[in-house]
């Protein structure tokens, strides 16, 4: 598929998802979304990926959130589909066997922030803005806001920016653990890549297990958890990557992991 509103690339096991409607500030419609879809096919079909970043083109905005032109034209069941596409696009993210980066520049508002929310961890710009101001629309976030925030950096704190729809900087980001980084304007891509070099370098299978123990204790009481992750622990213990880290280790030098998931 060729893509009109996304950018999509690959490069040493790292691909990239730029979204790509500068003019608009790279909001989300109905035709970005179904491209973001298909990019999600190309990332979970290709096993050379190994992690995904996602990212905005031009340098005013990540995601500016929902196309409002479009959206104004919605009735009920029209929005409830727009909605539902939104949130079960970005509910991929989740669910992608490799660890997924955001690299927030300029604004993430509404869609942008619940895109970025969905994403295993925030890498932003000194110039970033984070936000849900669907409030001061007469409306909700609707593609998982009201509950990736709230999980994130509690009710109370997620209430808040909720109710009043206000903007945050970076830095106040970074301080409520909404980003794990900022970063000077120019040198947000190079430390995203240095990360995700980083941990691209880590065995596929030991990642996947990681993201899903992760991603699925927090939903379960800590008992089940620690059951779930036991048997992925084991799983991973019986995969060729967990012989050549293990054996890599006695022999005193660099592991290289090679080994594939059960569906490649």
């Amino acid at each position: 598929m060729s893509f009109d509103h996304i950018m999509y690339g690959c490069e040493d096991g790292i691909a990239v998802i730029t979204f790509n409607r500068p003019k608009a500030l790279n909001a989300l419609n109905a035709a970005l979304l179904k491209e973001f879809d298909a990019a999600l096919d190309n990332v979970e079909s290709d096993p050379a990926v190994r992690v995904l970043v996602l990212t905005g083109a031009g340098d005013k905005a990540f995601v500016a959130g929902a196309d409002i032109n479009e959206i104004n034209q919605l009735g009920p069941l029209g929005a409830k589909r727009f909605a539902r596409r939104g949130a079960e696009g970005i509910t991929r993210l989740t669910r992608l066997a490799v660890p997924v980066i955001a690299a927030v520049n300029g604004f993430a508002l509404g869609g942008g922030t619940e895109m970025a929310l969905a994403c295993d961890f925030i890498y932003a710009a000194q110039s970033a803005r984070f936000g849900l101001p669907e409030i001061n629309l007469g409306i909700i976030p609707g593609f998982g806001g009201t509950q990736r925030l709230p999980r994130l950096i509690g009710p109370a704190r997620a209430r808040e920016l909720i109710y009043t729809g206000r903007m945050i900087e970076a830095d106040e980001a970074l301080r409520l653990g909404i980003v794990n980084r900022v970063c000077a304007d120019g040198e947000l891509m190079d430390a995203v890549r240095e990360t995700a070099r980083l941990i691209a370098a880590k065995g596929r299978v030991a990642l996947r297990a990681a993201k899903q123990a992760i991603n699925t204790g927090l939903n379960v009481d800590l008992e089940s958890g620690l059951a779930l992750e036991n048997d992925a622990f084991a799983l991973c213990l019986a995969s060729p990557d967990a012989q050549e880290g293990t054996g890599a280790f006695l022999e005193k030098r660099p592991a290289v992991f090679s080994g594939p998931l059960d569906d490649d």
